[in-house]
């Protein structure tokens, strides 16, 4: 089983797409976004700040090509555009404004008062790979310890929260927090909603080098459409600091009636 920094190692403009972090063996977004933002970062602007991808075709497990154009070169911030191809089709493209992140984020000011109430990662039980009663099988959840708090959602409709831990110990960093950011379920589970939920677009600031320890996420339904929804995602550190932020476009269905 490969650590997160391993799964998304690009080798000569190649990455081997791990089938352990897959769902239904599809690789996920958040992952196919940390590996072109490790295809995105130098040696003098080492962390994200802030990606925009777009989905266009899901990849298989295996071999994927990785391209990169810097469009801008800044002393303080630069900005790339990488695209994964494979088999003569693009299916990710994303752009990148990259930087340098400092530990611990002084001054950190919201106009809501996060982080929100979630029961404590002891007290909630491990998601398992195949959820009951789903056809889904989340072959990461064999490495991410993810713990949701569903007795909450009847407070909150449309709005989960709980815990994410990367396997082994790992700590997460700017580039695995580009994964967390679309890691969680839909929010519209909670609603409904059945089925896949692809993502069409997902756009993530990255506020901070995160501390060692679990995240707190809260992801939830903003607005929702015939066909489409768009979630907000929220992650915070151990030390109770905003790490990531982001916004994503889905399709959706509901069941009929």
């Amino acid at each position: 089983m490969a650590g997160f920094a391993e799964a998304t190692t690009i080798r000569d403009g190649e990455v081997d797409l791990d089938p352990q972090w897959t769902v239904s063996g599809r690789p996920h977004g958040g992952y196919l976004l940390a590996v072109l933002a490790r295809a995105a970062v130098s040696e003098q602007h080492p962390d994200p700040l802030s990606a925009s991808a777009v989905y266009l075709s899901p990849p298989d497990v295996g071999p994927a090509a990785v391209t990169v154009e810097r469009l801008r070169e800044g002393r303080t911030a630069s900005q790339v555009r990488t695209r994964l191809t494979q088999k003569d089709r693009t299916c990710v493209e994303a752009l990148f404004t990259i930087g340098h992140l400092t530990d611990g984020q002084p001054g950190q000011r919201w106009v809501e008062g996060p982080p929100p109430d979630v029961s404590p990662m002891q007290e909630l039980y491990r998601t398992p790979v195949q959820p009951p009663g789903s056809e889904v099988t989340v072959n990461m959840l064999d490495l991410v310890d993810q713990r949701i708090d569903w007795e909450g959602v009847g407070d909150h409709p449309g709005d989960l929260r709980g815990w994410l831990g990367l396997p082994d110990g790992e700590h997460w960093d700017p580039i695995s927090l580009l994964y967390a950011a679309d890691a969680f379920p839909p929010a519209t589970f909670s609603l409904g909603t059945t089925g896949w939920v692809p993502t069409l677009e997902l756009t993530a600031y990255v506020r901070g080098v995160p501390a060692p320890g679990p995240l707190r996420v809260r992801q939830r339904a903003r607005m929702l459409s015939d066909s489409l929804v768009d979630q907000v995602c929220e992650i915070w550190d151990a030390a109770d600091r905003v790490v990531v932020q982001a916004t994503q476009l889905a399709a959706y269905r509901m069941p009929r009636t």
